[in-house]
């Protein structure tokens, strides 16, 4: 195959997978979708963070390339409550030094990769993000210490190779 039609090839898995999470999301209702119409239309959750109120938050990560994480919050009942994006400026922004990896992941979801840099030391969690820039790629970064703990956060945004 060659790179146009790769190219292509691509786009169009990509946007037949995100035309059927947008088809899939529209047709839950808050307050009446249950937790089986949920796995049914969407399939298993990538992970599931119970509340103390017995309610519970389904993560749906679209990643590595995908940038979307849904987080579905379902009542003590099983009936969906919400539904959110994780991947937003408002959730960056209330990282904070000092987290742990699991409070991180709860708030953005599954990141697309995580790199370990033993001379730096440190240990990188990286989700792709929508870009400032239209055409650009774009990712947000999370530097932990070795032992598990936020020391700061990131982003880049890169340019198509020309």
């Amino acid at each position: 195959m060659n790179p146009v039609s790769r190219t292509l090839a691509s786009l169009a898995s990509v946007i037949g997978f995100f035309g059927g999470d947008s088809f899939h999301l529209r047709t839950l209702k808050a307050d009446k979708s249950t937790a089986q119409e949920i796995r049914e239309r969407l399939g298993p959750p990538a992970a599931e963070w119970p509340h103390g109120d017995g309610s519970v938050t389904w993560e749906y990560p679209r990643g590595p390339e995908g940038t979307r994480c849904w987080m579905l919050t379902l009542n003590d009942r099983g009936v969906l409550q919400k539904i959110e994006q994780a991947l937003t400026e408002e959730n960056f922004a209330r990282i904070e030094k000092g987290w742990n990896a699991e409070q991180v992941r709860r708030l953005l979801g599954k990141p697309a990769s995580d790199v370990k840099f033993p001379l730096k030391p440190e240990v990188v969690w990286d989700w792709r993000i929508d870009p400032v820039t239209p055409g650009n790629s774009a990712w947000f970064h999370v530097h932990f210490s070795l032992d598990g703990f936020v020391t700061g956060t990131s982003r880049r945004e890169e340019s198509p190779v020309k």
